[in-house]
């Protein structure tokens, strides 16, 4: 019943695996093309005045946002979808190392199964044996002899053949127990690499709708409105990274380690290639996979994720920053950057944009870290 059992379990095991594995499973990137939206309100002074809107029941149409609070809109909505994109790729992760685990355990199931198919096969040809010696056992065998030195003989047989069968017997029990253990095992897994799909599949869902959401917003703007807002982002940007320069005793000159320096020409190297959410290179980056590859390339292999980046590698100060060190930003450190020195990063910002430098303080950070 066991043998049947673990069998069909690792038949099962397998078959799912390949159905894991099979093309077309992939998560496809949630960019896609922009949908043609009319344009909306116009929010240049010189612009056409658009139509009179008026609201529901007669009540007055909702005032219009200014372009910078749109700008801090879509940020907003991109940062969601950033810090989805973590869930997304931490279940991946997850994912891929369970998946890697239930392949293991399978086979030790299948080799199990045939250890005990094997120790069966000699417990058989043991009992043969004895029902061929007249069914009498080697201990009754051996005091019927009359013969002295026949029964030292004897006893030494006997002695070791009794050892060899409770070897036997313990080892046959030994692996049906690691079987069991094993089907367990598996079960364990399966279950949570169930769930970490679930998340997956989550992670995406908010990931498409955010992006769709900042899209159809920018689809909005015109095309001088939305040069203006690039200018607004320039500016906050330089604002927030004047005044960290000025509040930050950065170490003028600071050195890299060897693999530090190896990790920021990798990433310097990606300048241009586009921001795609879960993507690790070579053609494309989301934050933490330019970070997780860069690193990889220099020989030094760190979490995949910012937030795994920011929990498990070693903490340093803001103040001993050295190039190769990664910057986490935000409080639910949703993204990371390189520093390369002289006060700037190169990361891969956001949906819609490309591998860059930036000024390291223009962002909000949470913390640095040092692989």
């Amino acid at each position: 019943m066991l043998r049947r059992h673990c069998a069909t379990a690792a038949v099962t095991l397998v078959c799912a695996l390949t159905a894991l594995a099979v093309p077309g499973t992939a998560f496809a990137s949630p960019v896609s093309p922009r949908p043609a939206v009319a344009p909306g309100t116009p929010l240049l002074p010189n612009a056409p005045e658009p139509p009179p809107r008026s609201g529901t029941a007669g009540t007055p149409a909702a005032p219009e946002k200014s372009l910078d609070e749109i700008r801090l809109e879509i940020e907003g909505l991109y940062h969601q979808a950033v810090s989805a994109t973590d869930t997304y790729n931490l279940a991946e992760e997850q994912a891929k190392q369970q998946s890697k685990e239930i392949t293991e355990l399978a086979q030790r199931i299948v080799k199990g199964q045939t250890r005990i198919d094997d120790l069966k096969l000699r417990a058989g040809a043991a009992a043969r044996a004895q029902y061929q010696s007249g069914g009498l056992p080697p201990e009754a065998q051996l005091i019927l002899t009359d013969d002295p030195q026949l029964f030292l003989d004897g006893a030494s047989r006997v002695k070791d053949g009794m050892k060899a069968t409770r070897d036997l017997l313990r080892e046959l029990e030994q692996t049906q127990a690691d079987l069991e253990s094993y089907s367990l095992d598996a079960n364990t897994q399966w279950r949570k690499l169930e769930a970490n799909r679930v998340r997956q599949a989550k992670a995406k869902k908010e990931i498409d709708a955010k992006i769709a959401a900042a899209e159809a917003l920018e689809g909005r703007l015109h095309k001088e409105e939305l040069k203006r807002m690039l200018v607004l982002e320039r500016r906050a940007a330089d604002k927030a990274q004047s005044e960290w320069l000025r509040s930050s005793p950065l170490k003028r000159g600071a050195k890299a380690t060897t693999r530090g320096a190896a990790a920021v020409q990798f990433a310097t190297g990606q300048i241009g290639k586009p921001y795609v959410w879960g993507a690790e290179g070579p053609g494309s980056y989301d934050c933490s996979g330019l970070t997780s590859q860069a690193w990889a390339s220099a020989g030094r292999p760190i979490p995949r994720t910012s937030q795994e980046q920011w929990r498990q590698l070693p903490k340093v100060a803001v103040a001993d920053l050295q190039p190769g060190d990664l910057i986490i930003y935000h409080a639910d450190a949703s993204h990371v950057g390189m520093y390369v020195g002289d006060g700037t990063i190169v990361h891969s910002p956001r949906p819609g944009r490309h591998v860059t430098l930036a000024g390291a303080g223009s962002m909000r950070i949470l913390g640095v870290v040092r692989p």
